[in-house]
C-alpha cells in the first residue's frame, strides 16, 4: 500500500463515526462524580484545585470505561491514585527544565512499556502523562501540590464510590461476553446447514475465558448462571463440527443430512434462547419448535453411528446449557471459590464422555483439587506487569519502540512548546501522548481524528466564553456537561470524544480565566504540532507488523501442529475427552491464530511492500491452517473414552504431527516453501494400519491442509 493512500484511509477511519449503544446511565454516573469533586473543590479550595481533582474526577470515569475484566472502583482508583502522583512528582521537578524534562521521559518511556501488560494499562499511563502537563502548571508551592494532588486522588475515590453506591447493570460486560460466546455458537450451527465445513472465529470463546477469570472477591458474588455455560459451549463446537462434516458425519445429501439440519437448526435457537437469557439475566425461553425437534425420538432411526452419537451428545449439552443458563438468586460456594473454569482448566476437552451434563459440572466445580482461574489482585498484579514490561526491553520489541517514540516525541513537544510564542505549550506533548500508539494505523487516525476534534471543540467552547463570559460556577457546569457528552460518545468515534474533551478543557480552565488566554488558533497549532510529531516518529522510527507476518504464521503453525499431535497422542492413551495436555495446546493454537489476524489487519494498512508474504498467500496461508486446525478438532471430538483399546500407531502420527510442523515452521521463517514428506510416509502407513474410517480420513485432512499451506507460501 502506498503512504498516500495509507494516509487516506487511516484520516477516514479516523474520521468515522460508528453507530454504537449508548451508556447513559453509566455517563450519568460519571458526570455525577466529577460534578460532585467540582463543586466541593469549588467551594472549599478554589478555582485552581477544583481544576486538579476535576482532573483526577474525569480520568477515572474514563478509566472505568475501559474493556477491563477488572472490577471498576479498582480501576478508578488506580487511574487517581497513579495521576496523583505523576502530579506531585511533576511540580517538584517543574521549576528545573532538565529534572522535568528528565521526569517526562522516564513517565513517558515506562507509560510506553505499559502496553505490554494490555491496553488498559496502557491508555490509563498514557492519559496519566497527558493530564500531569496540564495539572503540573496550576499549584504554586510544594504544599498546594501536595493537596492538590490529594484532591486528584479523592477524585478517583469519588467514582469508586459512586460505582459501589450506584452500580450499573452489575456483571454486566461479563454476561455480555458469555452471551455473545453463545451467540457466536448459534450462529455457526445456522452457518454450517448450509456450508458443512463453515469457518469459526474462536474470538468469542476466548473472550468469555478471559471474563470468565475473577478476583477473589469477584468470586463470592458471580451470578451462578455465569458458571457452566461457557464450558458447555467450548465443548458444543465440535460437536456440532463433526455432526455437520461429511467427511466424518452424516452423508452429504439425503435424509440423514436433511435431519442434521435440522438439528443444527434447533442447536442454533436453543443457543440463542440462553444467549438472551443472560445477558439480561431473565429466563430462558425456548421455541416449542425447537424443543419438539430435539425431543423427536426418530433421531435413532434415521443416522447411525458417530452422526447418532454426536446428535444424542449435542442434545445433552444443549439441554445442560438451558440449565446452567436460568438466573438463580444463590452462588454456590463451592463453585464460587473453584468455577467452572475448574473443570475446564481440568480438561474440559470437546467430548462429551462421563461427566457430561449440569451434575457432572457441579461435581467438577466441587472437586477439591480443581483450582480456579482467578484475576490476582491488584497489589499481586504488579509484579506480574513488571515482568511483562522488562520482556519487552529486548531488540525488535514494537513496544519498546512504541516507548522510544513516545518518550522522544513528548520531550520534543515540550520543548517547541516553550520555545514559540503561543503559551500553554502543554497542548503539544500532550497531542502526541494521547494519539500514539503501538500500531502504525491508530497512531496516524487518532492524530487525524485529535486534530479534527480539538479543531471544532476549541472553536466552539472558546465562542460561548468569548461570547458569554461564564463565571466560575457556569464554567464549572459546562465543564460537566461536556464530560457527560464525551463519557456517552466516546465509544462511536475517536474524534466526536476529542470534540468534548477539547470543551471539558476550555471550560474548566476558564474556572480561574485560564481559558480564554489562548486564541483558537494558537490551541490548534499547538495540537496539530503534536500530531505531526506522533505521525513523524512513526515514519522516522516504525514498527511494521508486515515484516513478521512471517513469523506470526510460523507461530501459528507450530502451536497447530503441537495441538493435533496433542489429540493424536490420546489415541494411543486413551485419557478421555478431558485432557489437560489437549486443552492447553488449543489455548496457544488459539492465541497464534488470533495474534496471526491481528497482525494481518493492521499489516493490511501499513505503508510497507509485503517482503516475501503477499496478501493472496497470506490469505490461502491462513486459510490452510484454520482447515489444519478444524481436521484437528475433529478428532478431538471423537476422543476415546478413559480405559478404551490404545491404538499405537497414533503415537507415531502424533510424533510425526509434532516434528514435521516444527520444521515446517523453521522453513516459513526462513522464507522456504515447507516440504511433509516425513508426515505423508507416516499417513500412508496409518491408512494400511488403521481401519476406523474416521481417524483414516482426519489424517488426510490433516495431510491436505499442510499442502494446501505449502501451495499458498510457493506462490509468495
Amino acid at each position: 500500500m502506498s503512504w498516500l493512500r495509507a494516509l487516506r484511509e487511516t484520516a477516514r477511519s479516523g474520521l468515522t463515526v460508528e453507530r454504537r449503544r449508548l451508556a447513559p446511565a453509566i455517563a450519568a454516573r460519571g458526570a455525577l462524580g466529577l460534578a460532585l469533586v467540582v463543586g466541593f473543590s469549588l467551594a472549599v479550595f478554589g478555582p485552581a484545585v477544583a481544576a486538579s481533582s476535576a482532573f483526577g474526577a474525569f480520568q477515572a470515569a474514563i478509566a472505568t470505561f475501559q474493556r477491563s475484566w477488572r472490577p471498576r472502583p479498582t480501576l478508578a482508583l488506580a487511574s487517581g491514585g497513579s495521576l496523583a502522583v505523576s502530579t506531585f512528582l511533576g511540580y517538584l521537578t517543574g521549576a528545573h527544565l532538565l529534572l522535568f524534562l528528565a521526569l517526562l521521559l522516564l513517565w513517558t518511556f515506562l507509560s510506553g512499556l505499559a502496553w505490554a501488560a494490555g491496553p488498559t494499562a496502557g491508555i490509563i499511563a498514557s492519559s496519566n502523562v497527558a493530564i500531569m502537563l496540564v495539572t503540573v502548571t496550576l499549584p504554586t508551592s510544594v504544599a498546594t501540590a501536595a493537596g492538590h494532588a490529594v484532591m486528584i486522588f479523592a477524585g478517583g475515590l469519588v467514582q469508586a464510590a459512586l460505582v459501589v453506591l450506584l452500580p450499573v447493570r452489575p456483571w454486566g460486560a461479563q454476561r455480555d461476553a458469555l452471551a455473545d460466546a453463545l451467540a457466536a455458537e448459534a450462529d455457526y450451527a445456522r452457518r454450517l446447514r448450509h456450508d458443512p465445513v463453515a469457518p469459526f472465529d474462536p474470538v468469542p470463546l476466548m473472550t468469555a475465558r478471559s471474563a470468565a477469570a475473577v478476583t477473589p472477591r469477584q468470586a463470592r458474588r458471580r451470578p451462578a448462571e455465569l458458571h457452566g455455560p461457557r464450558r458447555l459451549a467450548e465443548r458444543i463446537r465440535p460437536v456440532l463440527a463433526s455432526l455437520a462434516d461429511p467427511a466424518v458425519g452424516a452423508p452429504a445429501e439425503g435424509p440423514q443430512r436433511d435431519r442434521v439440519r435440522e438439528l443444527l437448526a434447533a442447536a442454533g435457537t436453543v443457543l440463542d434462547a440462553a444467549a438472551h437469557a443472560i445477558r439480561h439475566g431473565k429466563p430462558v425461553r425456548l421455541p416449542p419448535a425447537a424443543v419438539s425437534v430435539l425431543r423427536t425420538p426418530d433421531t435413532g432411526t434415521i443416522l447411525a453411528d458417530r452422526p447418532h452419537r454426536a446428535a444424542l451428545r449435542l442434545i445433552a449439552l444443549l439441554g445442560d446449557v438451558v440449565e446452567t443458563a436460568e438466573p438463580r438468586t444463590e452462588t454456590s460456594p463451592g463453585e464460587a471459590r473453584t468455577g467452572e473454569e475448574a473443570g475446564e482448566e481440568a480438561g474440559a476437552g470437546a467430548g462429551a464422555g462421563a461427566g457430561t451434563g449440569a451434575a457432572g459440572v457441579r461435581a467438577r466445580a466441587a472437586h477439591p483439587s480443581l483450582a480456579a482461574r482467578t484475576r490476582p489482585t491488584l497489589l499481586r498484579l504488579a509484579p506480574v506487569v513488571l515482568a511483562k514490561m522488562r520482556a519487552e526491553v529486548r531488540p525488535g520489541s514494537p513496544i519498546l519502540r512504541h516507548a522510544i517514540r513516545v518518550s522522544a516525541v513528548a520531550a520534543a513537544g515540550y520543548l517547541l512548546g516553550r520555545v514559540l510564542p503561543f503559551g500553554h505549550g502543554y497542548w503539544a506533548p500532550m497531542a502526541s501522548v494521547m494519539v500514539m500508539r503501538p500500531d502504525f494505523s491508530q497512531t496516524y487516525a487518532r492524530s487525524v481524528a485529535r486534530f479534527g476534534g480539538t479543531l471544532v471543540g476549541v472553536t466552539l467552547a472558546s465562542g460561548v466564553v468569548q461570547t458569554a463570559h461564564p463565571g466560575t460556577y457556569l464554567s464549572a457546569a459546562l465543564a460537566v456537561l461536556c464530560a457527560f457528552g464525551m463519557y456517552l460518545l466516546m465509544r462511536t468515534g475517536y474524534a466526536v470524544s476529542q470534540v468534548c474533551v477539547a470543551a471539558y478543557v476550555v471550560f474548566l480552565l476558564g474556572m480561574e480565566g485560564s481559558g480564554v488566554t489562548q486564541t483558537v488558533r494558537e490551541r490548534v497549532l499547538l495540537t496539530l504540532l503534536g500530531g505531526l510529531l506522533a505521525m513523524l516518529s512513526y515514519a522516522v522510527y516504525p514498527a511494521w507488523e508486515t515484516p513478521r507476518l512471517r513469523g506470526r504464521l510460523a507461530d501459528w503453525l507450530a502451536a497447530s501442529g503441537r495441538y493435533a499431535a496433542a489429540v493424536a497422542a490420546r489415541y494411543a492413551d486413551p485419557a478421555g475427552p478431558g485432557s489437560p495436555d489437549v486443552r492447553e495446546a488449543l489455548l496457544s493454537a488459539r492465541a497464534a491464530r488470533v495474534a496471526w489476524h491481528d497482525a494481518l489487519g493492521l499489516a493490511g494498512h501499513e505503508p510497507v511492500r509485503h517482503r516475501g508474504l503477499s496478501h493472496a498467500a497470506a490469505e490461502g496461508a491462513g486459510h490452510a491452517l484454520a482447515e489444519f486446525g478444524r481436521a484437528a478438532m475433529l478428532l478431538e471430538a471423537h476422543l476415546p473414552e478413559h480405559g478404551a483399546p490404545p491404538l499405537p500407531a497414533a503415537a507415531g502420527l502424533a510424533e510425526a504431527l509434532r516434528e514435521t510442523t516444527e520444521r515446517g515452521a523453521k522453513a516459513v521463517r526462513e522464507r522456504t516453501v515447507p516440504v511433509w514428506d516425513d508426515l505423508r510416509e507416516t499417513v500412508a502407513a496409518w491408512d494400511t494400519e488403521v481401519t476406523d474410517p474416521l481417524l483414516r480420513k482426519a489424517a488426510r485432512l490433516l495431510l491436505d491442509a499442510l499442502d494446501e499451506l505449502s501451495a499458498a507460501l510457493s506462490d509468495a
